[in-house]
């Protein structure tokens, strides 16, 4: 039975794009081209989660710490009766992770690690005292993983930071709520540039209706926020 919209959190996504609408280069490089009002934006909306989600690749590539380095968003936090920092989830369905990540190294939320038992035994020892691990047999249930942050953990919001892999399959079983981009004055061009959904590839099974809530204009880069039209 498929679980009910209310039984799951909501699922915010945050990206900064190229005008040709690329999130990286051709070589998967760490994205690293917007502004740095941009990066605190990123840590705002990181901020309003309760939990905040990417894939291992994309944790590995942007040698991402999951954490918020702003005092003042911390206190926000804290003033609002949750902790300073949000849950940190990890999906891997390989369990290729690696425990020296910087993700093990920084910050002072928990890691959750969703993967499945192809992850080696090595690799499960390694990870104990860093993280608690949700295997599964086949690949990790996405609908699960969230339905387990809401019920297990208390998880309302979550904020999903990439990659474009992750983000394709939360669209193609319409788990998203909330899409935020930054567009930023560069073209990169190229059809091996990801996008939001990554390279070329078949379409969704069906096109995702988005509403305009807001829309910023600061200096060169233009901040929107979509809320996802979901199908009646």
């Amino acid at each position: 039975m498929e679980t009910a919209p209310s039984q799951l959190p909501e699922v915010a996504v945050n990206f900064a794009l190229t005008w040709d609408g690329r999130i990286s280069t051709r070589n998967r490089t760490r994205a690293d081209f917007s502004s740095p009002r941009d990066k605190h934006r990123l840590l705002e909306i990181r901020a309003s989660g309760d939990a905040v989600l990417v894939g291992r690749i994309t944790q590995e590539t942007e040698q991402m710490g999951m954490g918020i380095a702003d005092p003042a968003l911390q206190a926000g936090r804290v003033a609002r009766g949750v902790a300073p920092e949000p849950l940190r989830v990890v999906v891997s369905g390989s369990g290729r992770i690696d425990p020296n990540a910087r993700l093990f190294q920084s910050g002072h939320a928990p890691v959750l690690v969703f993967s499945t038992l192809k992850m080696a035994e090595a690799t499960r020892l390694a990870l104990e005292g860093k993280a608690t691990l949700h295997l599964e047999a086949g690949s990790v249930n996405l609908r699960g993983m969230l339905q387990t942050l809401r019920s297990r953990y208390g998880v309302r919001r979550v904020v999903c930071e990439g990659g474009p892999t992750l983000l394709r399959s939360l669209l193609e079983k319409n788990l998203v709520n909330e899409i935020n981009v930054t567009f930023c004055p560069l073209v990169f061009g190229g059809n091996e540039a990801p996008t939001l959904t990554g390279g070329p590839g078949p379409f969704l099974p069906a096109a995702m209706e988005c509403r305009l809530e807001t829309m910023e204009t600061i200096g060169k880069e233009c901040f929107v926020r979509y809320q996802v039209v979901k199908p009646q």
